[in-house]
């Protein structure tokens, strides 16, 4: 299966610079067995993990929790860019390689007896998924771990997540 998936992700060359190779995954959601195996795949892994809510980091992570959450029987909750949700919310900022930037979840929407589960597209350098970990656990939750499709190995991630504490980081596709 994760060569079916690896199979359904398109390499872009020099896209959006000369030099970079972007990864495009709209193929893979375009395709119904293609998503289906992501989903399964992601749930399977953490189906007896206790998972309550799934966390998506702004926007990907929208289109590829989502459906993971259901999966498993959980809620989804949306880790948006200020100013994006309408109710009182818990922010963190963050530093990226190229400046800083800031997530805010609902203050009501993980509890502390919930196990979460943190799902992107990608997990490039970590550090936005490091701060959406943290700022889960500074809502008092239980991080259970994260979850990508692409895990960009040669940026290094596993060590920007461990700042967020010792949690397994599972990829169905690793760039070296």
């Amino acid at each position: 299966m994760l060569t079916r998936i690896d199979s359904l992700i398109a390499d872009i060359p020099d896209y959006p610079e000369p030099g970079v190779i972007f990864k495009d995954i709209t193929p893979l959601f375009a395709d119904p067995e293609g998503l289906r195996s992501l989903v399964q795949q992601i749930a399977n892994h953490f189906r007896d993990r206790g998972v309550t809510k799934v966390v998506g980091p702004e926007a990907r992570g929208f289109m590829t929790g989502t459906p993971v959450a259901y999966e498993l029987g959980a809620g989804f909750v949306p880790a948006r860019k200020p100013g994006k949700l309408p109710r009182e919310t818990r922010q963190i900022s963050y530093d990226l390689e190229y400046g800083s930037d800031t997530l805010e979840i609902h203050a009501d929407a993980i509890d502390p007896d919930d196990r979460v589960l943190i799902v992107d597209d990608l997990v490039a350098t970590g550090g936005t998924a490091a701060a959406t970990g943290k700022l889960v656990q500074d809502l008092g939750a239980e991080l259970v771990g994260y979850a990508c499709i692409l895990e960009l190995e040669f940026l290094h991630p596993r060590i920007q997540l461990q700042t967020a504490g010792d949690h397994e980081l599972f990829s169905l596709v690793k760039v070296q």
